[in-house]
């Protein structure tokens, strides 16, 4: 490649794992095609934009950093990608700077089309940026079509990678000292391992079973999952594995079994709580986190109450929550009965304080513990350093000789709103 050395690059990604996993399979592929990545200060040749388009902010967000690129970039390629680019391609392609905009079908070949005279390296991720875990995509697309849901018409139906391909690629961050891997997928629960002909598809507990015991890894997590798909078999490779670690996100959405059917969601209130009351009668210690959508058509204060209660009931460590937001081309985008600006902007408040509130609390229970921590980062400003427990609790210590990537056993003095607060046994 004709002066590739000399030519600088910047990715920016928006939104979910499964794009940040994408985002970082270019940056690999352009290192090694020997483009080096732009530095504070420095002009970038190409800039990657992979968008979202989940809410109305991430379509804001999607569109404010490709015009910001422009200014900050001017001569530079802009390439957009992303479920923005997407479900409005006519659009972003009138944004400033944009040279090209590549459809979700053709990600994994988006530097080939854009430069089609040159050879390129694997579609596949080798390093993880500045993390400490790697986000492994396994799967991509979804058949659920949820009414509030955009993905299916931007992702397409669902589709998995071969389970050798996973477990190769994982193998090739643990060489490179990841100590914790993260499955990810648009519906990781939907993973059959793309069978071929006479084949008989896979299961997602296959795919735990394959990578847990695979010598060097530290922690193994599964980023996003419906409660029904939690079944037995899974649940025992979870809490038995080697490195399966003791924390999930299960995604509720709402709590009201009159919302969860107009979402078309496959699961009731009461299958939630036997999930949840199912791994804690096997490990006290597990721990969960929650997506929950506020304000949706029709939701009315019994129905907001049934979330309330299911957090209640739960005690989520940590809860992401989103206003409704109406996308275009769902079902949802058309139903009668909207909430008011005002009311949603409440209930988002009660279900971020009550959030709060109920973390800490369930960090509480842990002081006085000594617990193993994986150190991601370290924060100059105050010098302290910080990581999560297993169970996914974040912790922070005094910085002296710890460095990112330190898995170390931690006695955990103090609870903060910020995290457990702690000291390294020696």
């Amino acid at each position: 490649m004709e002066n590739a050395v000399r030519k600088k690059f910047k990715v920016v990604t928006l939104g979910c794992r499964t794009n940040q996993y994408e985002s970082q399979a270019y940056a690999d592929q352009l290192l090694l095609a020997g483009y080096e990545e732009v530095l504070d200060g420095q002009e970038a040749d190409l800039c990657i934009v992979n968008t979202c388009t989940v809410t109305e902010g991430a379509d804001s967000s999607s569109r404010h950093e490709i015009r910001h690129l422009s200014r900050k970039h001017p001569h530079a390629r802009i390439v957009v990608t992303g479920c923005l680019a997407e479900r409005v391609p006519e659009e972003v392609k009138n944004l400033p700077n944009v040279s090209h905009v590549i459809s979700n079908k053709d990600k994994e070949h988006l530097l080939p089309q854009v430069f089609p005279e040159d050879a390129w390296p694997e579609f596949s991720i080798r390093h993880f940026g500045d993390h400490t875990r790697a986000f492994v995509k396994v799967q991509d697309g979804c058949n659920s079509f949820c009414t509030y849901c955009i993905l299916p018409y931007v992702r397409g139906r669902s589709r998995s990678r071969r389970l050798g391909d996973i477990v190769e690629e994982v193998k090739g961050l643990i060489a490179n000292d990841y100590k914790e891997v993260v499955i990810t997928g648009i519906n990781v629960g939907d993973f059959d391992g793309a069978p071929l002909d006479g084949e008989k598809p896979l299961r997602l507990v296959d795919l735990v079973n394959a990578i847990d015991p695979l010598p060097g890894l530290e922690r193994l997590r599964i980023s996003s999952i419906d409660p029904d798909e939690v079944d037995d078999e899974l649940l025992f490779a979870v809490l038995r594995g080697k490195t399966t670690c003791h924390s999930m996100h299960i995604v509720l959405q709402s709590g009201s079994n009159v919302i969860l059917k107009r979402m078309n969601r496959k699961y009731t209130r009461e299958v939630f709580i036997d999930t949840i009351d199912r791994i804690r009668k096997e490990s006290a210690d597990f721990t969960f986190t929650t997506d929950v959508i506020v304000g949706f058509p029709g939701e009315s204060e019994r129905d907001f109450q049934d979330t309330l209660d299911m957090m209640d009931y739960v005690r989520f460590a940590k809860v992401h929550m989103f206003p409704f937001s109406p996308r275009e081309r769902t079902r949802a985008a058309l139903y009668p009965h909207r909430i008011s600006p005002g009311v949603m902007n409440e209930r988002r408040q009660e279900i971020l304080r009550r959030a709060e509130k109920q973390a800490f609390e369930l960090r509480s229970r842990y002081v006085g513990r000594t617990m193993k921590v994986l150190f991601e980062n370290a924060q100059d400003k105050d010098q302290h350093i910080s990581g999560h427990t297993e169970n996914f609790l974040p912790v922070f210590i005094e910085k002296t000789h710890q460095k990112s990537n330190d898995i170390l056993h931690v006695e955990l003095l103090s609870n903060h709103p910020e995290g457990l607060f702690g000291r390294v046994i020696v």
